[in-house]
């Protein structure tokens, strides 16, 4: 499956709500001061200096307001909140849309890199400027290599409604014209068999206590080191040979018996990645009310 059958990128996210936040901001300041705002002594500005209104319009894109001096504390409550939150939308909106956006490993499926409960650290510009919402690229400064865990917009090719909008998680394991099969549980990339170490057997906990005994393995890929699981009976799910159509790569989970992925659903469009992953943040497991200090910082 590629871009084609993909569904739309575009879905209410932490981000469409914040701008939708600054919006609703906006339009209630400039109604309250183009149809209800009355001047009174207290409020009355005397201006020494003619302003453009090109000028007062900038002003109060970045202020919400319209003169240094202007005072608001006169007006309803919400048009003080709104004046007062939006310096604060607009900055977390930047530096969400373009600079760190912080994701939630929801699962399993990136064992033992990520664990459930893992808060990550997403770099939104690695691989060039884009748009927050629509993630329309401005600007390219890289593309993603192998190895690398990149968070991505699920292309949702089945179209569905369970899983519209969601990020998913995964490494990059071939690129744009790999070819790439997995048989055995033996990864081959342009015709090379992936090295792999044996570590040994995994030991997990918490959420992936299920994990306790599955074979620990160390995949070098383009000498991009990193560690997957294993079943310890069995093989997980295979992939006859295919070539990776432009534009789009193929991922896979590191917890290769429970993960879904390009395996079973396909490519992922180069226009849906969000980021690449660098590091964790906190980790907080809901489903046994465990914090892990130790899991604070970098990862393969």
């Amino acid at each position: 499956m590629t871009i084609e059958n993909a569904e739309s990128f575009f879905a209410l996210d932490v981000l469409s709500w914040l701008f939708l936040a600054i919006l609703l901001a906006i339009a209630i300041v400039l109604i309250d001061l183009l149809f209800f705002s009355k001047t009174s002594p207290e409020s009355e500005i005397k201006v020494t200096e003619k302003r453009s209104a090109f000028r007062k319009i900038c002003y109060f894109l970045i202020f919400l307001k319209f003169s240094k001096s202007e005072k608001y504390k006169h007006r309803p409550k919400v048009v003080q909140w709104s004046i007062e939150l939006f310096p604060v939308l607009l900055l977390v909106l930047v530096f969400r849309g373009f600079i760190f956006e912080p994701f939630r490993v929801p699962s399993n499926s990136m064992m033992p890199t990520l664990l459930t409960g893992d808060f990550i650290l997403v770099n939104k510009f690695d691989y060039g400027l884009r748009l927050p919402i629509l993630n329309s690229k401005i600007i390219d400064f890289s593309k993603p290599e192998r190895g690398d865990v990149i968070v991505f917009r699920y292309p949702n090719y089945e179209h569905s409604a369970g899983y519209s909008g969601v990020d998913f998680i995964k490494r990059v394991v071939a690129l744009p014209g790999d070819t790439i099969s997995y048989e055995k549980d033996q990864l081959t990339v342009n015709g090379e068999s992936v090295e792999y170490r044996k570590i040994g057997s995994y030991q997990g906990v918490d959420s992936g206590k299920a994990m306790s005994g599955y074979r620990h393995i160390r995949e070098i890929i383009s000498e991009a080191d990193h560690d997957i699981l294993l079943h310890p009976l069995g093989n997980s799910r295979k992939l006859s040979k295919t070539t990776v159509p432009e534009g789009h790569y193929f991922v896979m989970g590191d917890n290769r018996p429970h993960s879904s992925d390009s395996r079973f659903w396909g490519y992922v469009p180069e226009d849906y990645i969000l980021g690449r992953a660098v590091g964790i943040w906190m980790h907080w497991d809901w489903n046994h009310n465990s914090m892990q200090f130790s899991r604070i910082g970098s990862f393969n």
